[in-house]
C-alpha cells in the first residue's frame, strides 16, 4: 500500500484539511461570540428584572415561536397565489420526490456490490474507485451543463429555438426563482420544485456509465475509463434523453419510454458494447479454439446485496418517474415493478436450471434484473399481469443473451449488455404489445426510438473510446490485469489480510 513518508506532505495535508476549514469557520465564529458579548453586555444586569416584568417577558417569549411558526407557514401556502388549495398536494410530492432520488442514488452501491460481488477480489478496490467516480462526476457534470442540455425549456421560454436534436445548457441557477419553488413550476404533471427536479434526474445521469463499468471490468485503463466515463455522463446522455423527455425528435414521433428502458438502460447497454468489442476479452476467458471458459466471481453474496439494492432503488427509478404522489399511477407502477422483477428472476433461474443441469444463482440475480429493466419503458401503463409475463419474457431472454455474447466472443463480466442492452429493447417492445387499451402506443415509434437510441450509444463509444485507445490506449498490460488492478492502478488491496495469508 503507497504511503506518504515525507513530512512537508503530512503538512501539507494537514494545513488543507484542518487549518485551512478551521480558519474558515473561525471568523463566524468569533463573529457570533462578539455579538453576544455585545448582547450581554448592553442588556439589563442579572437580578434588576422584578418579577412582573420577568413573567410577562417569559409569556411573551412562549407565545412568540407559535405564531411566528404560522405566519410562516401562511406566507408559504400565500405564495402559491391560485394554487394555494394545491400545497398539501405539492408538499407531499416534492417529500416523495427527493426520497425517490436517495433511491436512485441508493442504486449507485447496488451497481458497485455487485459488480464486486461478479469480478475477481483483485480489482475490487478499482470497481469501487470507478463507482464513486461516476456518480459524483455525474452530479457535478449535471450541475454545470447536462440539466439544461437535457431539458432545454428555458432556452425556448427566452426566445431560442430547439431543433430537436441539441442545444448547449448552461449551468443551473437559482431554480427556486420565478416560481420554481411553487406548485407553477410543473403542475400536476411536474409537480416538484427546481431544485427537486435537478436532483432527481440527476441521480439518472450517472447510470449510463455504471453499466459501461461492469461491462469492462478486469482490464480498462483506470485514467482512459474516467475519460470516456466524464464524457458519456455529462455529454451523451443529457443529449439523446433531450431526444424524448426534453421534447425532441422522440417525443415528436410518440415514444413511450416511461422511467428509462432504452434512454437510460439500453442507451448504457449499448455504449458498453462498443468498448467491449474495441477492448476485447479478458485474458484466460478464451481457450485457444475460441471457447468461452468461465471466470467465476468472487463474492455471490456481496453481488445478491447488489441486487436486492438495485430492486430496492427501482422503486425510486420507476416510482419517482410518476413526478408526484399521485396515488392511482404511483401505486401501479409500485405493483408492476415488483411483479415483473419476480417474475424475472424465476424465470432465468429456472432456464438456468435447465441449460446447465444446476439453478445458477448469478442468472437468477440477472433474471432480477432483466424483469426490472424490461418493465421500466411501460410500468405506468401495463396491467400486473401482463407485467408478470414481460418479466418472465426478460428473465428468459438475459440467460439466452449472456450465453450468446459469450460464444460471440463478447466477455461482459456482469452481463450487463445483456441485461440493460437486450432487455432494455425488449421493454420498449413490450409497450406496445401490452399497452392497456388507449394507451397510444405506436409500434413503428418503439422501432424507431430504440433504434435511434442504440445507434447513437454505440456510435458515440466507437468513436470516443477509440480515439481514447488512440492517443493513451484503453487496456492495461497483460502483467498489470494478471497482478489485478487493485495493485496495478491503486497500490492497494481491498483484502489485504486474505492476501498475507495466501503467501504464507
Amino acid at each position: 500500500m503507497k504511503t506518504i513518508t515525507n513530512p512537508i506532505k503530512h503538512s501539507l495535508l494537514l494545513w488543507l484539511f484542518l487549518i485551512v476549514p478551521l480558519a474558515g469557520f473561525t471568523p463566524g465564529l468569533l463573529a457570533q461570540d462578539a455579538a453576544g458579548g455585545e448582547a450581554g453586555a448592553e442588556g439589563t444586569p442579572s437580578g434588576e428584572t422584578s418579577g412582573t416584568e420577568g413573567e410577562a417577558k417569559e409569556e411573551e417569549e412562549s407565545e412568540e415561536p407559535e405564531t411566528t411558526q404560522l405566519e410562516s407557514y401562511q406566507e408559504i401556502v400565500k405564495a402559491e397565489g391560485d394554487d394555494a388549495e394545491a400545497f398539501p398536494f405539492f408538499a407531499t410530492s416534492m417529500l416523495w420526490t427527493v426520497m425517490a432520488a436517495a433511491l436512485v442514488f441508493i442504486m449507485h452501491l447496488g451497481f458497485s456490490t455487485l459488480e464486486v460481488g461478479l469480478t475477481r477480489s483483485k480489482n475490487t478496490v478499482n470497481i469501487l474507485f470507478k463507482n464513486l467516480f461516476i456518480i459524483s462526476i455525474g452530479l457535478i457534470t449535471y450541475a454545470l451543463f447536462g440539466f439544461n442540455t437535457h431539458y432545454p425549456g428555458d432556452l425556448i421560454a427566452d426566445g431560442g429555438t430547439f431543433n430537436g436534436w441539441f442545444s448547449w445548457g448552461s449551468m443551473i441557477g437559482d431554480l427556486n426563482a420565478d416560481g420554481g419553488s411553487t406548485f407553477s413550476y410543473g403542475g400536476l404533471d411536474l409537480c416538484m420544485t427546481g431544485f427537486g427536479d435537478f436532483i432527481f434526474q440527476a441521480m439518472f445521469a450517472a447510470t449510463a456509465a455504471t453499466i459501461v463499468s461492469g461491462a469492462v471490468a478486469e482490464r480498462v485503463k483506470l485514467t482512459s475509463f474516467l475519460i470516456f466515463a466524464t464524457l458519456l455522463v455529462g455529454v451523451a446522455y443529457p443529449v439523446v434523453g433531450s431526444w424524448h423527455w426534453g421534447g425532441g425528435v422522440l417525443a415528436g414521433i410518440g415514444f413511450k419510454d416511461f422511467a428509462g428502458s432504452a434512454v437510460v438502460h439500453a442507451f448504457g447497454g449499448f455504449a458498453a458494447l462498443g468498448c467491449v468489442l474495441i477492448l476485447g476479452p479478458r485474458k484466460g476467458k478464451y481457450d485457444k479454439d475460441g471457447n468461452p471458459k468461465p471466470i467465476p466471481g468472487h463474492n455471490l453474496p456481496l453481488a445478491t446485496i447488489g441486487v436486492l439494492l438495485l430492486w430496492f432503488g427501482w422503486y425510486g427509478f420507476n416510482g419517482g418517474s410518476v413526478l408526484s404522489a399521485n396515488p392511482g399511477p404511483l401505486g401501479l407502477v409500485f405493483t408492476t415493478t415488483s411483479l415483473a422483477a419476480a417474475a424475472g428472476a424465476i424465470s432465468a433461474a429456472l432456464v438456468s436450471w435447465i441449460v446447465f443441469s444446476k439453478p445458477d444463482l448469478s442468472m437468477g440475480l440477472n433474471g432480477a434484473l432483466a424483469g426490472l429493466v424490461g418493465i421500466t419503458a411501460n410500468a405506468d401503463i401495463v396491467l400486473p399481469g401482463s407485467s408478470i409475463i414481460i418479466g418472465l419474457i426478460a428473465g428468459v431472454i438475459v440467460v439466452f443473451s449472456v450465453i450468446a455474447l459469450d460464444k460471440a466472443g463478447i466477455d461482459d463480466p456482469v452481463g450487463a449488455i445483456s441485461v440493460h442492452g437486450t432487455c432494455g429493447i425488449w421493454g420498449i417492445l413490450a409497450a406496445y404489445f401490452f399497452q392497456i387499451e388507449g394507451s397510444g402506443v405506436v409500434l413503428a415509434s418503439q422501432i424507431k426510438g430504440i433504434a435511434l437510441v442504440g445507434v447513437a450509444a454505440f456510435v458515440f463509444s466507437i468513436v470516443v473510446f477509440g480515439a481514447i485507445k488512440a492517443i493513451m490506449g484503453v487496456r492495461v498490460t497483460e502483467e498489470e490485469e494478471t497482478a489485478g488492478l487493485d495493485i496495478s492502478e491503486h497500490g492497494q488491496e481491498a483484502y489485504p489480510e486474505f492476501t498475507a495469508s495466501a503467501d504464507h
